[in-house]
């Protein structure tokens, strides 16, 4: 084959692997408008509209629009039961039964010797100054 047309290959499947890659890879994913149901609440995606969607997704998206209706009563916080209420606070002290010092180790190289009864320091010895 000659320079010219290998050189023209190249190019061409240099130019068609980035289109692919940017197709695939780069590309955003089209998004999708959020569909605004009769009572104000908005929805993503065309779940209520689609008459493919399963039974499922739109029961699942009925339940997910009634949650908006629950409203939380802040009277229990007044309450003398609630108030009344007291924090016992319990210490919780290991029992050396904790597991590896690294989990992720390989079995065997994560041993570690107990260290030895520390012994008591002897007392240490004043420097003695030259006298001249």
């Amino acid at each position: 084959m000659a320079p010219k047309i290998r050189n023209i290959i190249i190019f061409v499947i240099i130019a068609v692997t980035l289109v692919l890659i940017y197709i695939f890879f780069i590309k955003p994913a089209p998004s999708v408008a959020p569909l605004v149901s009769s009572t104000g609440f908005t929805v993503p995606g065309n779940v209520v509209t689609d008459n493919n969607a399963s039974p499922a997704a739109k029961n699942f998206l009925t339940l997910l629009l009634s949650v908006k209706n629950i409203e939380l009563k802040d009277d229990i916080l007044s309450n003398t039961a609630f108030t009344s209420l007291h924090n016992t606070p319990i210490d919780l002290t290991p029992d050396k039964t904790e597991g590896r010092p690294n989990p992720f180790a390989s079995l065997g190289t994560d041993i570690i010797e107990k260290p030895t009864t520390p012994t008591t320091p002897t007392t240490p010895t004043t420097p003695t100054t030259p006298t001249t």
